[in-house]
């Protein structure tokens, strides 16, 4: 029973999608109507409103750390041994990402699940985290492209998981993680191809037109 009710809260909690409630409470445009028409952090950024995506950003992460940090600490008081709390913090890693990529609360029009999946590896270990996040801004400080940084930090975080802290069932749901992040970035991998990708801090375009 503990894993249904750690799997439908942590989706549930994913499923905000605070762009758009970000968005909505600011007065701005549906980040789902401009620019990638992704909501998420980058893609608010394009209205030139930096505390707007901000709030975001930290909404998306604190989002997917509070689950999966809760169950990680408070896991063993229900009983949980070592391989049923790495079960538990594994299934509720992947259920709040899901519930960002896929929000039932909006017609299942998610994110791209970057900043999510920061907060979910913060939960899960803040060295994992934060050897993470550093890839994804080395990257994006050079390149500027926000794309291309989630990319290399999707490739790298199961890399630094199995390498900290040995391979484990958290350890497949942070390669599932990747996984998904990369295929939610197809269409950008193919812009990025092309040369015709959008650079962070990239002025808001209509959704059509990209």
């Amino acid at each position: 029973m503990i894993y249904l009710i750690v799997a439908v809260a942590s989706y549930l909690i994913g499923s905000i999608s605070f762009a758009v409630v970000v968005s909505k409470a600011m007065g701005l445009a549906d980040p789902r109507s401009y620019g990638s028409g992704n909501p998420g952090a980058t893609n608010v950024l394009r209205t030139g409103n930096k505390r707007a995506a901000i709030l975001t950003l930290i909404g998306d992460a604190f989002k997917g750390w509070l689950p999966v940090w809760l169950v990680g600490h408070f896991g063993a008081d229900y009983g949980l041994d070592a391989t049923g709390l790495a079960t538990v913090v594994a299934l509720s890693a992947i259920a709040v990402f899901l519930g960002h990529l896929y929000p039932v609360f909006f017609r299942f029009q998610g994110g791209k699940g970057v900043a999510t999946a920061a907060g979910v590896l913060l939960a899960i270990h803040p060295v994992l985290g934060l050897a993470t996040l550093l890839t994804w801004l080395i990257i994006a400080f050079f390149f500027r492209y926000s794309s291309l940084a989630a990319l290399v930090a999707a490739g790298f975080a199961p890399l630094f998981q199995v390498f900290l802290f040995g391979p484990s069932r958290v350890s497949l749901a942070v390669l599932a993680m990747s996984a998904l992040l990369v295929w939610r970035h197809r269409a950008n991998i193919s812009k990025l191809m092309a040369g015709k990708e959008s650079r962070i801090g990239d002025k808001k375009k209509p959704a059509a037109a990209e």
